[in-house]
C-alpha cells in the first residue's frame, strides 16, 4: 500500500475528529459564547449539512486541478477555520468556520478516495478504501476522547487547536508524495459524470449506503443515554464504549479492505444481514451490562466494514465517474449520519425511551437490505441479458 494512502487517512482521522468531537464539547461552547446548548448544537448539524452539499459542489468545484493542489487547498482551508475557530470570540463567526470546514473536509473526502484508488490496482481497491475510512474510525477510538479531555483541561479551544496541529503532518506527507501532475487522460465530461446518477443500480447502492450509516449514526449518538439508564452503566463508562465502538469500526474496515475484493456480493449481503440482526438483539438486550460491551464493539466492526463495502460499490458503478464518484459515496455517508440521529431522536421525544433508537436502527436496516435485494435483482436481471436470457 503507497504510504501517501496512510497520510490521506490521517488527514481525515483529524476531519473526524472535528466531525464528532463537538459532542463533549458543547456545554463549555455554550457557557463560552453565552448561547443555549442548543444554539450550539447546531454546529454539529451545520457541518453534516455542509458535509451533505459540499461534496459534489467542492468535487466539481476542484475537478480539473491536479489531485495534490485539490488535497493541499482543501487541507489548508480546514486547517485555517480551525485556527479561526479557536480564536474568535463570536458564536456567528464560529458556525461560518463550521460550515467552510465542512465544506473542506467534503472536498477532501471526494478527492481523497478517488486517488487513493487510482494509486493502487484493482485487486487493492478495498483496502485503500479501507485506510482511508479508517481514519474516521481511529477519530472514535482516539481523537473524540482526546478532544474532550483536552477542552476539560484547557477549554474548548485548545480542542480547535488540535485538529489545526493534527493537519499539519498531513500537509507535508501529501505535498511530497501525491503526484503533482494532472492525469494524462482526457477528462469525462461533468454532464457525463453526473449522468452516472440517473443509474437505478448505483442510486439504489447509493441509498443503502445511507440507510446503513443512519443506522449506525441513530444508535451511536444514544449511547450514553442507553448505557446510563437502560444498561445501568455510570456516567464513567461512556468513553469507554464510545471507544470501543470505535475499535470494533477500525478492525472491521481493517478486515472488510482486505478481503471485500474477493468476494464482494457474498461479504455485503451478509455485513447487512448480519446488521439488522445485531440491531434487533441489542434493542431486546440492552439491559444485560454484558450484552452491550459485546453488542457495541461488534456492531461497530459491521457497521464500517459493510460501509467500506458499499464504497467500494460505488466505486464499480460509476467507474466512469472518477471524479464525482468519491463525492457520491461521500454524500451517501454523511445523509445518513444527519438522518440517523434525527430519527432516533423523533423516537425517544415520542416517548417510546431511550432504547428506542436501537429499533429504529434495525427498521433502516431492513429497508437496507430492500434497497440491497433490489440491486441485486437488476444486477442478476443485466448478466440473464448479457448472457442472451430475456430478464423476467
Amino acid at each position: 500500500m503507497p504510504f501517501a494512502v496512510y497520510a490521506l487517512g490521517l488527514a481525515v482521522f483529524a476531519q473526524g475528529t472535528s466531525e464528532f468531537m463537538l459532542s463533549g464539547l458543547v456545554s463549555d461552547i455554550a457557557a463560552d459564547l453565552h448561547v443555549s446548548i442548543p444554539a450550539a448544537g447546531l454546529l454539529t448539524s451545520a457541518f453534516a449539512i455542509g458535509m451533505v452539499v459540499g461534496a459534489p459542489l467542492m468535487a466539481l468545484f476542484s475537478r480539473n486541478w491536479p489531485r495534490r493542489r485539490a488535497l493541499l487547498f482543501f487541507l489548508c482551508v480546514f486547517s485555517a477555520v480551525h485556527v479561526i475557530g479557536a480564536l474568535t470570540p463570536s458564536y456567528g463567526v464560529l458556525l461560518a468556520t463550521r460550515v467552510v470546514g465542512a465544506l473542506a473536509n467534503a472536498g477532501f473526502w471526494a478527492v481523497a478516495l478517488v486517488t487513493a484508488v487510482s494509486m493502487v490496482g484493482p485487486e487493492a481497491r478495498a483496502r485503500a478504501t479501507s485506510v482511508v475510512v479508517g481514519g474516521v474510525t481511529i477519530a472514535c477510538v482516539a481523537g473524540v476522547p482526546a478532544g474532550a479531555a483536552l477542552g476539560g483541561h484547557w477549554g474548548w479551544r485548545s480542542a480547535f487547536w488540535a485538529v489545526a496541529l493534527v493537519s499539519v503532518p498531513a500537509v507535508v506527507v501529501i505535498a511530497r508524495t501525491i503526484p503533482g501532475a494532472r492525469p494524462k487522460s482526457t477528462p469525462v465530461p461533468a454532464r457525463d459524470e453526473l449522468g452516472a446518477l440517473a443509474r437505478p443500480r448505483l442510486l439504489l447502492t447509493l441509498l443503502t449506503s445511507a440507510l446503513v450509516q443512519g443506522a449506525t449514526f441513530c444508535a451511536f449518538s444514544y449511547f450514553e443515554p442507553l448505557a446510563t439508564h437502560v444498561t445501568g452503566f455510570g456516567a464513567a463508562w461512556v468513553p469507554a464504549l464510545l471507544a470501543l465502538f470505535g475499535l470494533g469500526s477500525f478492525v472491521g474496515v481493517t478486515v472488510a479492505g482486505r478481503i471485500i475484493d474477493a468476494r464482494p456480493v457474498a461479504l455485503t449481503t451478509a455485513g447487512l444481514l448480519s446488521l439488522a440482526v445485531g440491531w434487533t438483539g441489542f434493542a431486546l438486550t440492552a439491559g444485560s451490562p454484558f450484552a452491550t460491551v459485546a453488542l457495541v464493539f461488534v456492531q461497530g466492526m459491521l457497521a464500517f466494514g459493510t460501509g467500506t463495502a458499499l464504497i467500494s460499490w460505488v466505486f464499480r458503478l460509476a467507474a466512469d465517474a472518477p471524479t464525482l464518484s468519491g463525492s457520491f459515496a461521500t454524500s451517501a455517508f454523511n445523509v445518513g449520519g444527519a438522518l440517523g440521529p434525527w430519527f432516533g431522536g423523533l423516537a425517544i421525544d415520542a416517548g417510546f425511551g431511550f432504547r428506542s433508537p436501537l429499533w429504529v436502527s434495525a427498521l433502516l436496516m431492513v429497508l437496507a437490505l430492500g434497497t440491497a435485494g433490489a440491486s441485486l435483482g437488476m444486477r442478476r436481471a443485466t448478466d440473464r441479458t448479457r448472457d442472451g436470457i430475456p430478464a423476467i
